[in-house]
């Protein structure tokens, strides 16, 4: 079953690359405050790349002025991969964690993976949700991957 508005983040460990290398997160870090996560399916790909992180990082700052203290993506990529990626858009100067959950487990947990031929540990819906001391207070879902509306910066924000 897939999460919902109302529910708590499952636990789970996520990696992010660190100055000296893969560094494991607790969710439960994730849990504190107020947070925007986003997931995408894939680091590099069109939609993620070219509309889905711009969307956040122009917005991260807007985000804090309206109270959020994170803004976290969550890719199911290998850790050098999400660090790489996180470089290459400008989501790390601009603030935005960029999480690896390389084995797909968080994402599964969450009811959010998807399958296909060819990916070793499945991939992640697209989706945004604002989390509130680890209650989820909205989320939206694409139906296609290839969709970027709903989960969008921008459309996060007004959810805010």
């Amino acid at each position: 079953m897939a999460i919902a508005k109302g529910d708590k983040l499952p636990e789970g460990k996520l990696v992010k690359l660190g100055e000296n290398g893969p560094e494991t997160i607790e969710v439960a870090e994730l849990s504190q405050g107020r947070v925007a996560i986003f997931a995408v399916p894939g680091a590099y790909t069109p939609t993620c790349n070219n509309s889905h992180m711009p969307s956040f990082v122009k917005n991260v700052d807007k985000f804090r002025e309206k109270g959020v203290s994170r803004v976290v993506c969550v890719t199911v990529n290998d850790p050098f991969v999400a660090g790489a990626w996180s470089k290459s858009t400008g989501a790390g100067d601009a603030g935005i964690d960029v999480l690896a959950d390389g084995d797909g487990s968080w994402t599964k947990a969450l009811g959010m993976n998807i399958e296909g031929a060819g990916w070793v540990n499945g991939r992640s819906k697209r989706y945004a949700m604002l989390v509130d001391d680890g209650t989820v207070t909205e989320l939206q879902v694409e139906e296609s991957p290839g969709a970027c509306t709903l989960t969008s910066g921008d459309s996060l924000l007004d959810l805010v």
